[in-house]
């Protein structure tokens, strides 16, 4: 017997339906459910217990809820469609019982996803912040309209440079597709290990992306006078003070992914992107 959480996304209209719907059927053949919904910040969920799936109800940001969720419990995410884009999932509404079907008879694939690691240090000797996992980015932003950012930036304890920018990218390869492609920062296949670094609107001659090795650590610091925001996967995280910092590696998990047949990237980019063949 499975035991199949659904992580619901309650402001997409019939999600909820749609995860009783499916439980119902579940238990019907022999399941378990468990339903649990969205809240309104990373911490709205109890770490799963017994799961042997995670079926994300929503779109690309409950998908990413859901990664952050099971991430470090090894478990596989199902992303079903109930939003615009759906980047990343796989699975649309009336899909969901043939997707849950495969999964149970084995007839699958995984995909592994690189994550971010993030964490966060001060010069004052403050207790550190709890390590945050992200599957598609991590920001840095300006707390203030009208005010230029910031940002010293080390690699690997090294100083590399300071930004002056409106924001700061620290983008995973499935996070390439995301902020990191409108500030024209490159697209990256997810099969790739690397870390992008991509200034957004910055006030200075470098205005270029840099690539990075996935195992490099990339620490970015609250330079001048003004506080900055750190934003992980769409949440705001922490609010950095002049002088604390916010380190970056390779996440000790990958995200899961659960597929169905390879999953072609360049088909996806350009079906997702009504890009034509000339």
């Amino acid at each position: 017997m499975a035991i199949i959480g659904f992580v619901v996304n309650g402001r997409r209209e019939g999600a909820e339906a749609l995860a009783k719907e499916t439980g119902e059927w579940l238990r019907e053949v022999g399941h378990s459910f468990e339903i649990h919904p969205t809240g309104a910040d990373p911490d709205y969920l109890d770490e799963p217990t017994g799961w042997d799936l995670a079926v994300s109800l929503g779109g690309d940001g409950t998908m990413l809820r859901t990664v952050d969720l099971v991430c470090g419990e090894h478990l596989p995410v199902l992303g079903v469609n109930l939003g615009h884009l759906g980047y990343l999932t796989v699975a649309e509404p009336p899909g969901l019982r043939s997707a849950l079907s495969r999964f149970l008879a084995g007839d699958y694939q995984v995909e592994s996803r690189m994550t971010l690691e993030v964490s966060f240090t001060s010069p004052h000797g403050d207790p550190p912040a709890p390590t945050q996992n992200a599957l598609n980015d991590v920001v840095l932003q300006r707390t203030q309209v009208g005010h230029t950012m910031h940002t010293e930036v080390r690699v690997n304890g090294a100083p590399f440079l300071t930004f002056a920018s409106d924001s700061l990218i620290l983008s995973t390869p499935t996070g390439s597709t995301a902020y990191n492609l409108s500030a024209r920062g490159p697209i990256v296949s997810p099969r790739a290990r690397v870390q992008i670094l991509t200034p957004v609107a910055p006030h200075m001659l470098f205005d270029r992306s840099l690539v990075l090795d996935a195992d490099e650590v990339v620490t970015v610091t609250a330079a001048g006078d003004q506080p900055v925001n750190a934003v992980v996967d769409g949440w705001h995280s922490a609010t950095l003070a002049p002088g604390e910092s916010l380190n970056c590696r390779r996440g000790r998990n990958d995200a899961l992914l659960v597929t169905f047949g390879e999953r072609d990237f360049h088909q996806i980019l350009k079906s997702k992107f009504n890009l034509k063949d000339r």
